[in-house]
């Protein structure tokens, strides 16, 4: 298609019924809060929940090394569990952000206090060896399963109805603090994750790409990774859940990245789509070497980006061929989801290309609801049929008109963009 036409689409119309951070969504989250205060005081019988599903562990990172870690159990009785844990489904659901603060505020957090090491202990010999017992043991039992897990939770006290937001991990809504926990069943732990769990010299890293050629999907690696179920024996412990994001995105992408080091490139420029939740991702891909930036632009007024009389904020970070030596600060998570999103998309097609990744948040975007979104919006930008460009400069300008700030702005913002243009004899 070419770029005139793909632009076509996507005319930037600022009057469009533009969804605000009205009050009346404020409004509908706390009449939600309160009807899950009533499911809760009659799900729960005395102090304790009975029956309860879990279909994900949570683990904090407040207090590292001596950690909250819980168990995540929607309190509604007749709802399907597994639309409760965060996967790509909810992309193909259509979930909105109210969507998911429902499902996460109608989850309870039962949740105790301990060390990050709790999963070891020492033998007679001085050996650490995996502990499968205790709160601790049934988190773990529940983040190998291959579905929701029923347990028995005993609760200390009335849940806090309270929602709590990092920006990278899903929100967790109302905790309780846990006195024990009790399965309920006995959990099915598929093969591969069996195979991993009794390798005790597997590095981590080894076993996350090990589960992910093998179909596991990075929600999946990340819950096991948390509870503390990868890597080798001596050395395993939980992982807080924000910290686990990351770290499953990144190297599952260098993975990725590295499969792709001696592939042929991209023939032309190539210019995708798309929106979620308030967020635009406009990906550019053009022929070369791997390279990545993911460029975020915030709107004044949007969550990120509170006041509106400061225009809009930039943040960016870049990797070359070789890939980063250090974490990224500016972006955070955002950027190792939306590496992995670019990365999945050249391995399927056996090509390599250099990849700018410009995300623009605006104040539609009213709730933070964890970089999964930022994943599944690069993911499914690919669907249908790219603008094809003659040059990488002629793709930039068919998309700067679709931009909130100047092209001398990206161009200072953006190392990719800067770079490239100075080289156009590359892309001609």
């Amino acid at each position: 298609m070419r770029l005139d036409e793909f632009i076509e689409g996507f005319e930037r119309d600022e009057g469009d019924q533009k969804r605000r951070l009205a009050e009346e969504k404020s409004y509908a989250i706390t009449d939600h809060l309160e009807a899950v205060e009533r499911q809760f005081d009659a799900a729960i019988q005395g102090d304790a929940l009975f029956g309860s599903t879990a279909p994900e562990i949570f683990v904090g990172r407040a207090g590292y090394p001596n950690v909250a870690t819980g168990l995540l159990s929607p309190v509604d009785r007749d709802a399907a569990p597994e639309g409760y844990a965060t996967s790509s489904d909810w992309y193909s659901d259509g979930l909105g952000i109210e969507d998911v603060l429902q499902r996460r505020t109608g989850m309870l957090n039962s949740t105790r206090q301990t060390a990050v090491d709790s999963v070891q202990r020492g033998s007679d010999t001085g050996t650490a060896y995996d502990v499968w017992e205790g709160f601790v043991g049934v988190q773990r039992e529940v983040a190998i399963a291959d579905h929701p897990v029923d347990v028995e939770v005993g609760l200390d006290g009335k849940p806090e109805l309270d929602v709590d937001f990092d920006g990278v991990g899903t929100p967790t809504g109302p905790r309780a603090t846990a006195t024990g926990a009790d399965l309920a069943e006995n959990p099915h732990v598929p093969k591969a994750v069996e195979k991993t769990l009794a390798d005790d010299d597997w590095q981590a890293q080894g076993a996350m790409t090990y589960l992910y050629r093998r179909g596991f999907d990075v929600y999946d690696i990340n819950t096991i990774l948390s509870a503390g179920a990868l890597g080798r024996a001596s050395e395993r412990s939980l992982v807080p859940t924000r910290w686990s994001i990351t770290a499953v995105d990144d190297t599952v992408g260098q993975y990725l990245r590295g499969a792709l080091r001696n592939s042929n490139t991209i023939d032309t420029p190539e210019l995708w789509y798309n929106e979620y939740m308030g967020n635009r991702y406009w990906v550019v891909l053009s022929p070369g070497r791997w390279e990545f930036e993911l460029v975020e632009m915030k709107s004044p007024g949007s969550v990120w980006n509170p006041r509106p009389e400061a225009g809009y904020y930039m943040s960016s970070a870049h990797e070359g061929y070789e890939g980063r030596s250090s974490y990224v600060e500016e972006t955070a998570g955002a950027y190792y989801a939306a590496r992995l999103g670019a990365l999945e998309q050249l391995k399927q097609r056996g090509r390599q290309a250099k990849c700018l990744v410009l995300r623009e948040i605006t104040d539609d975007y009213w709730a933070p609801v964890g970089v999964w979104q930022v994943r599944e919006g690069v993911r499914n930008a690919f669907d249908g049929e790219p603008g094809i460009g003659q040059t990488f400069s002629e793709t930039l300008d068919a998309v700067a008109d679709q931009l909130p700030v100047s092209m001398g702005a990206l161009r200072r913002k953006s190392e990719l963009v800067a770079g490239l243009q100075s080289q156009l004899s590359e892309f001609g």
